[in-house]
């Protein structure tokens, strides 16, 4: 009896890293099978962007392509239960990962450089986008966490902003793909036609070129492309600049706007259906949110060291910390695409069905909303901006 009492404290011991293990293996598959699809996804986003369309960087989003692959194969392919783990991991910690990652894009000097006027415009635009598809989506009557990932994808930074909020207003993931679709599509065509629009009614501005664009067209990604395709139609390469770091300004904003969202979120949600309860202040900062601003923090002081020292943090040479922070974003963007792969594979579509083209009104109303509101806000305001 001695011997098997004396056994058992180390099996006890060894049960935490069986269950760990276990854990690990079920997670395996699932983690697999969005990886390859979304190394599929970037590579199909580069021949078709890149390699057909001519562009320096694709406009079509990677994460667009992992979504609707993951949507096709769940229509046509039968549930496999065992991938469900993996899948449900990648939609949850990857994701929150890869938004944390991207906060090395940001820091505090890319709002100086815009500018007084150039940030109020910015602010202009965003605040209209956010009322206005709001609206849209109540006359619509549609539900308001998809009214919500519309907004936000439409006035900040198209799908980043997006699988930024979702978790945060607790979004199914066929709220979040279909608002995903429905930003990349009208996204997409902005791309295209928004460079020669702005050409005309800016009369070849560049700054305000580079301004409308920046504020008009959602994704990051969009952005640049469109920027790029102006500069090198019109051989104007400041715009190229200007829309960058009005862009870059819009992604900022994400870091209160998504905390704001959340309280709001929170706060009708608990006024319908438990009025009694107060809303947490807590979770009005997600950890993920918090590791976003924790990494533009980490670019502005590496920024500010390499200006007055020559090296990042005492270390790092300016070559090196660019190869840096281009090796964290990489990384950051290949985890969106594996966290929305995930989501597209969990997606169905069945419960596509009670909303119809509804969302895509919005999309559309968002789209051209923030459109007219740009051009008017730049109208007023650009000629104070020099660059």
């Amino acid at each position: 009896m001695t011997m098997i009492k004396e056994n058992i404290p180390s099996t006890k011991k060894n049960l935490p890293l069986k269950s760990w293990m276990n854990n690990l293996f079920k997670l395996m598959p699932g983690i697999a099978a969005v990886t390859l699809l979304a190394w599929l996804s970037i590579l199909l986003s580069r021949f078709i962007g890149i390699e057909l369309l001519g562009f320096e960087k694709s406009p079509i989003a990677p994460i667009l392509i992992a979504i609707l692959l993951g949507i096709l194969i769940t229509s046509i392919m039968p549930t496999f239960e065992f991938l469900t783990p993996g899948i449900r991991f990648s939609v949850g910690k990857i994701l929150r990962l890869g938004i944390i990652l991207l906060g090395i894009r940001l820091t505090v000097f890319d709002v100086l450089r815009l500018g007084a006027y150039g940030v109020p415009i910015v602010m202009i635009c965003i605040a209209s986008a956010l009322l206005i598809t709001t609206l849209i989506n109540k006359k619509l009557n549609l539900p308001s966490r998809i009214g919500t990932l519309i907004a936000v994808g439409t006035s900040i930074c198209g799908v980043t902003a997006i699988v930024a909020t979702s978790p945060a207003i607790e979004a199914e993931e066929e709220e979040t793909a279909y608002a995903v679709a429905v930003i990349t599509i009208f996204g997409l065509i902005a791309t295209l036609v928004y460079p020669y629009l702005a050409n005309f009614v800016f009369a070849g501005d560049a700054v305000k070129i580079g301004l409308f664009l920046g504020t008009s067209i959602h994704d990051t990604s969009q952005v640049v492309g469109a920027a790029k395709v102006f500069a090198d139609t019109f051989a104007r390469p400041l715009a190229l600049n200007v829309a960058t770091v009005t862009k870059l300004v819009r992604n900022i904003s994400m870091a209160f706007i998504i905390p704001f969202l959340t309280y709001a979120y929170r706060k009708t949600k608990q006024t319908t259906d438990r009025p009694s309860r107060s809303v947490s202040i807590g979770k009005l900062l997600p950890l993920f949110i918090l590791g976003f601003l924790l990494m533009a923090l980490v670019r502005s002081v590496g920024d500010a060291r390499i200006g007055v020292h020559g090296k990042a943090f005492g270390l790092l040479e300016l070559d090196t910390w660019k190869s840096t922070i281009a090796f964290i974003q990489t990384w950051g963007d290949n985890f969106l695409v594996v966290a929305l792969a995930g989501v597209g594979l969990s997606t169905n579509l069945r419960r596509f069905r009670g909303m119809g083209v509804r969302p895509f009104f919005v999309g559309l109303g968002a789209a051209l909303s923030v459109g007219v509101v740009s051009y008017f806000a730049i109208y007023f305001l650009g000629n104070f901006i020099t660059y």
